[in-house]
């Protein structure tokens, strides 16, 4: 008897069908055919111990399993349960009436017991836009599949009750959530907060200006100086996630299995911060079995390098092309798939190796020629990306002592989400632009104007700082994002001042 049962498999953060054709025949042998990997193949011994175990018999027939479409390559425990009742329907064991009308997928325990999977969102989406009744899933995913609300997800604990299920002898109920309470009730809660901080406007006011303009940004400073400390905080003053945002969010995180238990939805900004031991397939995403990188879990959110200069140039290189992109094509002989890497680039870094160049009172040990050699490690093209250079100085006792609270996230988040407003209103009909540091020169010459004392003051800047070509688009897109923070129409001399400013390493004679 021939049965079809049907399953997802994951490309890139999106699933494609595949259709799983069981034939039963006369015979004793057992044939997985359709590109299966080892962990596939595996599951003969996991749905052969499963149906044991629940009092059911393996066929004593040739079993004949073909995964559909046979040319692409299925990967992953999660057709176990697929597999598993396309063979027992093939032996008339479950009715095979009902298997056109659910998208199946799960990883079965030696007992049968049904174990969480990854990529539960894309392939109930999936499931929606082919058009099933409903999915089929372990009962820890039901709560990240339900996030689509246009189908039925059917949370299931073991084979028994998915087999009851099939056969009309036990109801299921679909798993609902409210996704709208959800995605609400979780979008202020921030772990790290700007009031914590003491000291440091100058760099607050830094990451006001980055935040409310998407800019990428760089801290050069002491050990010590609170570099780390006011990174880890930049989400909390972000524009809050809209529910398309964290959907997008979502599927890449479930995709990549990095979605803790009870999760559903990510309703903030991701924070990734990859130690500097990374690789550059850990970083930009592949592999043998291909999953997304931390760019890609960046994605809508921060990716913060600490300690620059000592990551892995090569590793840093891989970087420019997805900054300017805000994608990744992963392309290898076996395959290729595209990851999204819309992220806003955070990086520090200590002035020299010991740590103290520049510093108020601690001397540097560094000579001149160290000190060129530490900074030459971030690469021009690299540095070309980054909008803002901000150079940190430790924060004096009397302000580290100061029992008063500082200006709170939720108040700098305000002017944030204003200030986007604006911009989300200028490019409403350039597809692809949200935020001021995304303007091509195009946008720039339209949109980031200024008038004859601006132009003077940024001539008289570039020749006085000898500031490097690539800095004049970028004190362009600052200025305008400073000027959005002020609700100002035209960008104003004050404004170039200020985005000058944020040009530290642009400078020719910094280092030496």
């Amino acid at each position: 008897m021939l049965v079809k049962v049907y399953a997802a498999a994951l490309q890139g953060v999106n699933a494609i069908q595949v259709t799983i054709e069981v034939n039963a025949l006369r015979g004793i042998r057992f044939f997985l055919v359709g590109l299966p990997d080892n962990a596939v193949k595996e599951s003969h011994e996991r749905i052969r111990s499963a149906l044991e175990f629940n009092g059911l018999k393996f066929p004593s027939k040739q079993i004949v399993v073909n995964m559909a479409p046979a040319d692409i390559r299925k990967e992953g425990s999660a057709y176990d349960l697929p597999i598993a009742i396309g063979i027992l329907a093939a032996d008339s064991v479950v009715s095979a009436e009902k298997l056109g009308k659910y998208m199946i997928m799960g990883e079965l325990g030696l007992d049968g017991g049904l174990v969480p999977i990854k990529g539960a969102l894309p392939i109930a989406i999936k499931a929606a836009e082919c058009g099933y009744d409903g999915v089929i899933l372990p009962a820890a995913n039901a709560a990240e599949a339900a996030v689509v609300g246009d189908i039925k997800v059917y949370a299931a604990e073991n084979l028994t009750q998915v087999i009851r299920f099939l056969n009309g002898e036990e109801e299921i109920s679909p798993y609902t959530m409210d996704v709208e309470r959800e995605f609400y009730s979780r979008q202020s809660n921030f772990e790290f907060d700007f009031s914590e901080v003491r000291g440091q406007e100058s760099v607050k006011r830094a990451f006001e200006v980055a935040a409310a303009g998407g800019h990428n940004l760089i801290m050069i400073g002491p050990p010590g100086s609170g570099k780390s400390m006011m990174a880890k905080r930049l989400p909390s003053i972000l524009p809050p996630l809209t529910l398309q945002e964290s959907l997008e969010t979502t599927k890449i995180h479930s995709v990549s299995g990095c979605l803790t238990g009870g999760t559903s939805l990510i309703t903030q900004r991701p924070f990734r911060s990859p130690h500097h031991t990374i690789s550059s397939v850990a970083l930009v995403g592949g592999g043998a079995n291909p999953k997304p990188g931390e760019i890609s879990l960046a994605h809508n959110g921060v990716l913060f390098l600490d300690e620059l200069p000592e990551f892995n140039r090569s590793v840093l290189e891989v970087m420019r092309q997805p900054l300017e992109d805000r994608k990744i094509s992963v392309a290898r002989a076996n395959y290729k798939v595209e990851y999204p890497a819309g992220v806003m680039f955070v990086a520090s870094m200590n002035p020299c190796p010991c740590g103290y160049y520049n510093h108020p009172t601690k001397p540097c040990v560094c000579n001149p020629g160290q000190v060129q050699r530490y900074l030459n490690k971030i690469s021009g093209p690299l540095l070309d990306r980054i909008d803002l250079q901000i150079e940190i100085v430790p924060v004096p006792f009397e302000k580290i002592s100061d029992a008063r609270e500082g200006e709170c996230s939720a108040t700098i988040r305000e002017r944030v989400i204003a200030a986007r407003k604006i911009q989300e209103e200028r490019f409403k009909d350039e597809p692809g632009i949200y935020c001021n540091a995304q303007m091509p020169p195009k946008l720039i010459n339209r949109y980031a104007t200024i008038d004859d004392a601006c132009r003077t003051m940024l001539r008289t800047a570039m020749t006085r700082f000898n500031l490097s070509a690539r800095a004049y688009d970028r004190i362009l897109k600052v200025a305008r994002t400073i000027a959005d923070l002020e609700a100002s129409e035209q960008i104003q001399s004050h404004h170039i001042a200020e985005a000058i400013g944020y040009r530290n390493l642009d400078r020719e004679n910094w280092g030496t």
